[in-house]
């Protein structure tokens, strides 16, 4: 049975946050105003740019991180590697690798699931409006990461298995604070939906040893709100705030000539994250944080410190 009223109350939390709790614009004409062009940023942890790369330019961002939960913590790195094909259209490629150590002292490492995207910026953000940067973002999984034939699926477990489709609608906008300083903010909203994959003995998707069969996992939504307050030029404080909700994925086969079906149930969590960026220019700059998620419905309590580099050419 699905969660249903576990999808929106966050999001509806932000939305009214986005509307209410930010402060107006205020016209950066005065002398004692921060321009655009003063403020230096790296980028939140979690809500992607809806900002468009230059025809020809190009962005690398690497992350190291450590997903520590009770029982396994998983170190890993994905890094960010996006193009300018026109100034509207961008180009990119996510790899992932993972290193996960349990708390018995087994470990396993591996390639994770790779992703490859596709942004169109919609609109670009101009002072004195009320419109913000928007663009379409369309980002698929691929399931380069093993998920099933494990031996341990506490650490064995590198991936999901399946071809996911995420298409997200990227926001991003700025204000400008009562002292003069800048406040950047992003809103994200996206939804993502898995193709059937084939799955064999222990398994990612709770399935014993000796089965044979294959699951679906459910729909999935998202929304991320992330602020930048533009301390002086170089220094940021980043804060990202984020909901998830996902169904349960259905797993259908036969284990030792019995029939199998089930639906595992659904999951949601809340996450936060605190960051702070320095820039050594502004095409270049580091990000240090840590990412909370809560434990909300059928979710472990993580935390997953973090670093990352930006630059872009």
């Amino acid at each position: 049975m699905t969660c249903k009223h576990a999808r929106w109350p966050l999001a509806v939390v932000m939305l009214a946050t986005l509307v209410y709790v930010i402060p107006n614009p205020v016209s950066a004409s005065d002398a004692d105003q921060q321009s655009l062009g003063e403020a230096w940023w790296t980028g939140p942890m979690m809500a992607n740019s809806a900002a468009a790369l230059p025809k020809g330019h190009f962005l690398i961002e690497p992350y190291l991180y450590d997903v520590r939960s009770p029982h396994v913590d998983s170190f890993g790195s994905l890094t960010y590697m996006e193009y300018g094909v026109t100034n509207r259209l961008m180009l990119g490629v996510i790899p992932t690798f993972t290193y996960n150590r349990a708390t018995n002292g087994t470990s396993s490492a591996g390639v994770g699931d790779a992703s490859i995207l596709a942004q169109y910026s919609l609109t670009s953000f101009r002072e004195g409006s009320a419109i913000p940067a928007m663009a379409l973002m369309v980002q698929e999984t691929l399931p380069t990461g093993r998920y099933d034939q494990l031996r341990n699926p506490l650490v064995d477990a590198q991936g999901s298995g399946a071809y996911t489709t995420t298409v997200q609608l990227n926001t991003q906008t700025y204000f400008w604070m009562p002292n003069g300083r800048i406040l950047r903010m992003r809103f994200n909203l996206g939804g993502s939906f898995s193709r059937q994959t084939q799955v064999d003995n222990l398994s990612i998707y709770g399935t014993p040893e000796g089965f044979h069969g294959d699951a679906k996992p459910g729909r999935a939504f998202n929304v991320d709100a992330a602020w930048e307050y533009s301390i002086t030029q170089r220094w940021v404080l980043a804060l990202d705030l984020a909901y998830h909700y996902a169904e349960g994925a259905r797993v259908t086969g036969v284990a030792d000539s019995t029939r199998v079906a089930y639906r595992s149930p659904s999951s949601a969590y809340v996450g936060f994250a605190p960051a702070l960026e320095y820039n050594w220019r502004n095409n270049l700059g580091v990000l240090v944080g840590v990412r909370v998620f809560t434990g909300g419905h059928n979710s472990a309590t993580t935390v997953t410190p973090a670093i990352a580099l930006n630059y872009v050419h």
